[in-house]
């Protein structure tokens, strides 16, 4: 059987060239977007009961918008002012620009770096008197902690958000051809949402060592895989076996 429909366990991309639309069109597939996990923020409630003063800190490390948005929601919530003085450690410059929707930008003390947490790592080594808050979801890349604990940093991680699996009670079936995950969560959500859920003739595709890990963990077949050496992205992992696979099946 020819692969003819995908489904991405993501939003459907804003942008309008996009490698997905791209593959579709090249490739006459129908490719379907439904993120299978979104992420809540935790109550304020639940944030007291990890016991942690904001204003304890003299800076924040940021991996993530969310985190962002979540950080300035809580200390909104608690009556917190964010003090003019805090130092804001982001883990990109675009994280960094982000700030600006809550703080003048050109007025505080902002570091950034390459999109590597093992490169802010060497920013934040380079001020170690500081006192860091890190806002993070309930899962996230031990990376985080371990290389903190490593650099010797004062630090304390506070949990602003969680993964949770969507509501997919509205797909009755799963009638694809391959099914496209980029998170152990994202494997999570399937299970929870389609408990008899049988693989049979339906690919799996996983990004990233965490993700193939979880596929194969829940006894399903791994497919295909990305990031690759011949296939650095998900779009061209999906092509190139798309490609073999649709010619062997003529």
């Amino acid at each position: 059987m020819k692969i003819k429909k995908i489904l991405v366990s993501q939003p459907k991309p804003t942008a309008a060239k996009d490698p997905y639309f791209d593959l579709a069109e090249k490739n006459n597939l129908k490719i379907d977007f439904r993120p299978f996990i979104k992420v809540e923020g935790i109550l304020t409630k639940d944030f007291r009961t990890q016991k942690i003063n904001i204003l304890d800190h003299t800076a924040v490390i940021f991996t993530s918008r969310t985190a962002i948005d979540h950080f300035f929601r809580i200390a909104e919530d608690m009556r917190v002012t964010v003090p003019d003085d805090m130092k804001y450690f982001c883990i990109s410059e675009a994280t960094a620009h982000y700030l600006q929707k809550y703080i003048v930008y050109r007025k505080r003390k902002i570091f950034f770096s390459t999109g590597k947490f093992s490169d802010l790592i060497e920013v934040i080594k380079k001020h170690k008197e500081e006192k860091y808050f890190v806002p993070l979801s309930d899962i996230h890349k031990q990376e985080i902690p371990d290389l903190l604990d490593k650099s010797k940093v004062d630090y304390t991680i506070g949990i602003l958000y969680r993964t949770v699996s969507s509501d997919l009670s509205d797909i009755s079936e799963i009638d694809y051809d391959v099914l496209v995950f980029f998170s152990p969560s994202g494997i999570a959500s399937l299970l929870q949402n389609f408990p008899d859920f049988k693989q049979n003739d339906i690919k799996i595709a996983s990004f990233g060592p965490a993700t193939a890990k979880a596929v194969k963990d829940a006894g399903l077949r791994l497919d295909i895989q990305a990031p690759m050496p011949q296939a650095p992205s998900m779009t061209m992992a999906l092509e190139q076996f798309i490609k073999k696979h649709n010619k062997e099946s003529k």
